[in-house]
């Protein structure tokens, strides 16, 4: 299939050596020099810092505590904390996860293991001549996980613009090093275009985005704003649509990438039981490896009429 068109390359302009934007090349040069380490050491190098991430006081806490404590009522006050810890211990191999989605080598992003299951769902959608939405949530490997199943099939992605002028022009960069194409969140015409040519996306609808298109449906119970885009991309394309769901293995062994079969009767006429249906799939893949969810953003901040704050 030939390559669509999806956001450009960026070229590189002067402005970016601008003083203020040394702090950013900085950053760059530190993901770039971690991405270099071997897989094991950059993995013990990522327990070592979420461990300080644990540790220190940080604004994210209360968060990931509020978001645990909402979804898993179920548990004792004693095992929330205990999952919260977990996350923030957490965060440290997605920092080292994001060095090497972003800019690790071909070579060694080969070395990494990974198991990839339900490959043969993807392949039997494409067969037909049908594009494919590959929807997971947002696990702090995404990234990574991304770029490995990239390995065997083309994808592309939708992303949100950086706010670092620096960071956009490198990650995007980076990121059609290995994708078919990336679209901007809001390039739904230029998306819609790719899935009807028989095109993979990968896309995660689990954020709060503040959108005008979101619909109240439950997350863990909770009803949780959620942009109803899964529906109206099926609809749009014809895209089989395929739960993504990928997950990192204890003891830096690796990972496991699981396509599921095509969601049955999707799109249905309405968007908000099809928007709930997707956040069941995604709530389903957190309950598998729940301190590798992103706790930390703020999931239930849009509330709906006359509810109170959770944060």
């Amino acid at each position: 299939m030939p390559r669509m068109p999806g956001t450009p390359r960026p070229d590189f302009h002067r402005s970016l050596l601008a003083p203020r934007h040394w702090p950013a090349w900085l950053g760059i040069g530190v993901i770039k020099l971690v991405a270099l380490l071997p897989y094991r050491a950059r993995m013990a190098l990522g327990r070592a810092l979420g461990k300080l991430i644990e540790i220190v006081p940080n604004a994210r806490r209360p968060v990931a505590t509020t978001n645990i404590a909402l979804c898993f009522p179920e548990l004792d006050a004693v095992a929330q904390a205990t999952l919260v810890d977990a996350h923030l211990r957490d965060l440290g191999l997605m920092l080292m996860e994001f060095a090497s989605g972003w800019l690790g080598s071909d070579r060694a992003i080969e070395r990494i293991p990974v198991t990839i299951e339900g490959i043969e769902h993807l392949e039997a959608a494409r067969a037909q001549g049908r594009g494919v939405l590959l929807v997971g949530g947002h696990f702090s490997h995404l990234e990574l996980c991304a770029r490995l199943v990239s390995q065997r099939t083309r994808i592309s992605g939708m992303y949100r613009k950086m706010d670092s002028a620096v960071f956009e022009w490198v990650v995007l960069r980076a990121r059609l090093g290995y994708a078919d194409a990336m679209f901007d969140k809001d390039d739904i015409r230029g998306t819609v275009k790719y899935l009807r040519n028989g095109g993979t996306l990968w896309y995660a609808p689990d954020q709060d985005m503040r959108s005008k298109d979101n619909a109240f449906v439950p997350f863990f119970g909770v009803p949780a704003a959620t942009i109803t885009a899964t529906h109206h991309l099926a609809r749009l394309s014809g895209a089989a649509v395929i739960p993504f769901f990928h997950r990192r293995l204890p003891d830096g062994s690796g990972y496991v990438l699981r396509l599921a079969a095509p969601l049955d009767d999707f799109p249905g006429t309405d968007a908000e039981v099809d928007t709930a249906r997707v956040n069941a799939c995604i709530e389903q893949m957190v309950r598998e490896a729940p301190e590798q969810y992103l706790w930390v953003h703020k999931r239930f901040k849009t509330r709906p009429p006359g509810m109170p704050p959770v944060y």
